[in-house]
């Protein structure tokens, strides 16, 4: 008996684990009247730790943005402006290779109306989006009910607690929270600083290699002996040499930061940012590095006018510390055919980061191409060990010039992504990129020459060094016109999903359409998989076959985590290929239900519009669960073999369990 008892204890144990409808999102909301006429409708969430769900301007290609839809509004109120949201956080995405905005513990999202109808005493609104934990993703679908308050014209200011909500089950009933709800935080939270730091000190370092390769550039490197020449002979003692080469240097980089100052005060500290996700922005920033790139392959040179080097070169006679900070504005204006492009391009790379970027950029930028006029102005001795110029600064220049013209593709690539127009598709990018790599690499072994160059008669060891390493580059990239991931530049070429053949060219995905079977498609790995439960296990039965159903989403970081590292492995491949049939049903698809074929959930009570909602109402009736990645191995008549799991990145637990269930079939 008492193992019998401890036996069911169990079960239910073990069933409570994989039957969970999880709720991490408990919704407020409430009612402030602005004016006579205008009311706000406010939104607050409690988000439970751990979870995170995303905002309404989560960029394409990777989580679902939150979608607010307001009903009923033709004759009975209007929008005003867009609904407003609290500061969210921000984090790379390495699977999807995007940016996503979300908020953590909290947040808040406010929508101005005006009423037109003052009879009107109820606003329905509803909440599409997504909620997630360690890359296990959930579909928030909500329904908000706004009580409003009687409009008259002597009331000034109401707040109207809302207590008429419908939410995502029927056991969730509403009960008031004694909890207060905060606002989202317009500070972000700790791992989101430090992730702030860590990418300001990539800011720098990145502008700081800049500035050194600026430093050796034809425009530059000859004036560092000239300035120090000048500060040894005009300088009465050592001492005061050295003084006047620091405030040199101090003063180079004051006027840098300074520009960077003036770009993060005129654009704000976040409009860039927001901005890097516009097509129109990301095309004009292809055309200026382009044009930069041109500039230092020789087409022409970028200058100032000539005036402005020669009233600040008449300034820099005045002598003292006015006239050594107009020494280095002089060195500014007149190198800026070379230091130009760069600095262009750090303040358009940075300034589409936000914040304090574009001001850390150009203080990396500056401390590099200051440091050696400081130094070698304190040290005139170290000036022997300097080589002597040469041609070797316009190659510099010119593979300068490369780099430019590579980055100006990311800018047109980002153009393409958010428009989706798919122009600049995955293995376009590459074959342009192995273009650019190759000729600059035929150019550093002497086969091409450019306006500016002098004859070659021989190639220098460290000019055969950095062909050797450009040419390693151009070779690596060309496998992923086949489907090569290429981890060292992710985050680049657009990801594997934005491509003319998601498995590579050539690959099983552009196979014989025949060998498909009907309502069939290639999915991950070449693998023939259903997108439509009855057709699947249709076909299941045709072949006598067990059925892997996977409810999966577009969205869903772990869903592509499973696909890209255990599903790929040689354990569990040929297993999905050839010893199941595959039935992938997408929760967040968007694509509306035949009117003839939408209803209204027993379940949930919610309405049932899209190909997303049915197969989530089927996980959530079916399995008590509206988690995703979710497998389950099922026979050919669609009854369960197994229990079923969620992510397992443990390739030979998955295989485990993906056997036993076969090995059920058998039976």
């Amino acid at each position: 008996m008492r193992k019998l008892i401890f036996s069911l204890f169990a079960f239910l144990v073990l069933t409570n684990v994989n039957a969970q409808v999880l709720d991490p999102v408990k919704w407020k909301t409430r009612v402030e009247k602005k004016s006579d006429t205008e009311l706000v409708l406010i939104m607050d969430a409690k988000i439970d730790n751990g979870w995170h769900f995303y905002s309404q301007y989560t960029p394409d290609g990777g989580a679902l943005p939150a979608v607010f839809t307001f009903k009923d509004t033709k004759g009975n109120y209007q929008l005003v402006g867009k609904t407003s949201e609290g500061k969210y956080e921000k984090h790379f995405n390495d699977i999807f290779e995007v940016d996503e905005y979300f908020f953590t513990k909290s947040a808040q999202f406010k929508q101005t109306i005006k009423v037109l109808n003052p009879k009107l005493k109820t606003i329905k609104a509803t909440l599409e989006g997504q909620t997630c934990i360690d890359g296990k993703c959930i579909q928030e679908e909500e329904n908000f009910a706004f009580e409003l308050p009687e409009m008259k014209v002597e009331e000034t200011q109401a707040v109207v607690e809302d207590t008429a909500k419908t939410t995502a089950t029927p056991t969730d009933t509403v009960t008031e929270n004694k909890e207060d709800v905060t606002p989202a935080k317009s500070t972000v939270a700790e791992p989101t600083k430090k992730e702030e730091k860590k990418g300001l000190w990539t800011i720098f370092f990145l502008a700081f290699l800049g500035g050194f390769a600026a430093l050796l550039t034809p425009c530059v490197f000859p004036m560092i002996p000239m300035t120090v020449s000048f500060f040894t002979k005009q300088s009465k003692t050592k001492a005061e040499g050295k003084k006047n080469a620091i405030i040199y240097g101090i003063s180079i980089i004051l006027i840098y930061v300074i520009l960077g100052s003036l770009v993060t005060a005129i654009f704000g500290a976040d409009a860039l940012n927001a901005l890097s996700t516009n097509v129109w922005f990301n095309i004009i920033f292809f055309v200026l590095l382009v044009v930069f790139a041109a500039s230092f392959l020789g087409a022409f040179e970028i200058v100032l006018p000539n005036s402005w080097a020669n009233k600040v070169d008449r300034q820099a006679d005045r002598g003292g510390f006015i006239g050594i900070l107009f020494m280095a504005l002089a060195l500014a204006i007149v190198s800026f055919s070379c230091t130009g492009p760069i600095v262009g391009t750090l303040l358009v790379e940075s300034a589409s980061k936000g914040g304090l970027a574009p001001l850390i950029g150009m203080l990396g930028f500056s401390s590099a191409l200051a440091l050696p006029f400081m130094l070698f102005a304190m040290f005139p001795g170290w000036m022997n060990s300097l080589p002597k110029s040469g041609g070797w600064l316009n190659t510099v220049k010119v593979s300068l010039g490369f780099l430019e013209l590579a980055l100006a593709f990311k800018f047109l690539s980002n153009a393409d992504l958010v428009s989706q127009t798919h122009y600049l598709e995955r293995e376009l990018f590459l074959a342009i990129w192995i273009a650019i790599f190759g000729t600059w690499a035929i150019y550093l072994y002497g086969k091409l020459t450019l306006p500016h160059d002098n004859a070659l008669t021989h190639l220098s060891v460290g000019r055969l060094f950095l062909a050797l390493l450009v040419s390693i580059f151009t070779i690596y990239m060309i496998p992923g016109l086949w489907g090569a991931p290429l981890k060292i530049i992710s985050g680049f070429p657009p990801p594997m999903t934005y491509s003319e053949s998601p498995n590579g060219v050539g690959g099983s995905s552009s196979g014989n359409a025949a060998q498909l079977p009907e309502h069939a498609h290639f999915g991950p790995h070449g693998v023939i998989a259903f997108d439509d439960y009855e057709y699947g296990v249709a076909y299941a039965k045709k072949v006598g076959k067990p059925i892997l159903l996977d409810f999966t989403g577009d969205a869903c970081v772990n869903c592509r985590k499973m696909e890209d590292f255990v599903w790929s492995t040689n354990e569990i491949l040929p297993t999905l290929k050839d010893k199941v049939v595959l039935i992938s049903l997408y929760v967040d698809r968007k694509i509306p239900l035949p009117k003839d074929k939408q209803y209204v959930s027993k379940e949930t009570g919610k309405e049932i519009v899209t190909i997303g909602n049915k197969w989530s109402d089927m996980q959530i009736t079916r399995y008590k669960n509206n988690a995703q990645p979710y497998y389950i191995v099922l026979d050919s008549e669609g009854k369960d073999l197994n229990s079923p799991v969620g992510y397992t990145p443990d390739v030979a637990e998955y295989k485990k369990w993906l056997e036993d269930g076969i090995s059920k079939f058998k039976k």
